[in-house]
């Protein structure tokens, strides 16, 4: 499902008004690869990523969208970066804005596939062939590739 229960019930009190939002980023590491997600709604290559249910840790939150939008078991390893995004309003009008946490996972097991409607295909890429991507998404990978113990936070 690609709109959450709690966010559709927020929107039928706020309407399109601003709400912000927890997101994860999970970036899933097998050996010299990455999996990789293309998105139905704009077609853009990108780490899985989704939003916290109210009440879910974090790391758990990266856990279930892999298996949820890949149909890949993960364990989330590290938080590598903190970042806010910039705001977005969608097509429809809705405006929010995402507290967007990364994590460094790896692959406990599965074949990815475009499991829930979210992406039209979920594969491996090795991570010197890695398709275009938004900066932003290419620093999450690269700095879970290069985690070396210190999460990033944006000053």
């Amino acid at each position: 499902m690609a709109t959450p229960e709690f966010v559709l019930a927020l929107r039928e009190k706020i309407g399109t008004d601003w709400l912000w939002l927890t997101g994860v980023t999970a970036v899933v590491l097998r050996g010299d690869e990455v999996l990789l997600v293309k998105r139905a709604d704009n077609g853009q290559w990108t780490a899985v990523t989704g939003i916290v249910d109210p009440a879910e840790e974090p790391a758990i939150a990266a856990e279930r969208e892999t298996l949820e939008e890949a149909g890949v078991v993960v364990r989330a390893e590290a938080i590598t970066w903190v970042h806010v995004l910039p705001p977005h309003v969608y097509e429809n009008g809705d405006q929010s804005q995402f507290l967007d946490i990364a994590f460094r996972c790896s692959w406990v097991s599965g074949d990815p596939y475009p499991a829930d409607g979210e992406n039209t295909e979920a594969r491996w890429f090795p991570l010197d062939a890695l398709p275009p991507m938004s900066d932003d998404m290419s620093r999450r990978i690269r700095l879970a590739v290069e985690f070396d113990g210190t999460t990033r936070f944006e000053r």
